[in-house]
């Protein structure tokens, strides 16, 4: 059985505009969503990018909302902490502790807010993966913890494609500041 079109490629191989858009999947009744982005920083940039303060940087929706005041004791068990401030001046309080490090491949944590419209305060384990790939990073995205919560799994299906789009947006303008960017 023949799999290649007749330009000769495998009509299963990923095309240029599939792998490099932030996509996402929930998966309603089993509480877990899936993100995936393609980021042009390597391995170790997009681990600080999401484990330091770095986060405040990038992690931004305009006019709306941002994190800022970034605390993290960097090692299993260590707590981490994040204020997040609204354009209206609301704050909110996010939280949790590292459960695995990895570095510069994963790391996994868990997080919950003191208030979420769709969460309540209860808790969400993420995993972070970072995979080497030509031009960059390809950025794995693992949230569990939405049984019995398909609204706020679909949802935050749905956030992460803006905030994986918003990390690869502020590392295509860290790269392209870079001195030999032009090289």
């Amino acid at each position: 059985m023949s799999t290649t079109t007749e330009q000769g490629r495998d009509f299963r191989l990923p095309t240029g505009s599939k792998w490099r858009a932030p996509r996402a999947v929930a998966d309603g009744i089993g509480g877990t969503v899936i993100a995936t982005a393609e980021v042009g920083a390597a391995p170790q940039e997009l681990f600080d990018a999401f484990t330091t303060d770095a986060v405040e940087k990038w992690w931004r929706a305009p006019s709306y909302y941002y994190w800022s005041d970034w605390k993290a004791d960097l090692r299993v068990t260590g707590a981490w902490r994040v204020t997040v401030k609204f354009e209206n001046g609301a704050t909110n309080e996010g939280f949790g502790e590292f459960a695995q490090i990895d570095a510069p491949r994963q790391v996994a944590m868990t997080r919950r807010f003191k208030e979420h419209p769709l969460q309540g305060n209860r808790e969400t384990l993420l995993t972070y993966r970072f995979e080497a790939i030509p031009g960059g990073t390809c950025v794995t995205v693992r949230e569990e913890g939405y049984i019995g919560r398909a609204e706020a799994a679909y949802g935050n299906a749905e956030h992460w494609e803006r905030v994986l789009s918003w990390l690869q947006s502020y590392f295509a303008g860290v790269v392209a500041a870079r001195p030999n960017a032009r090289d």
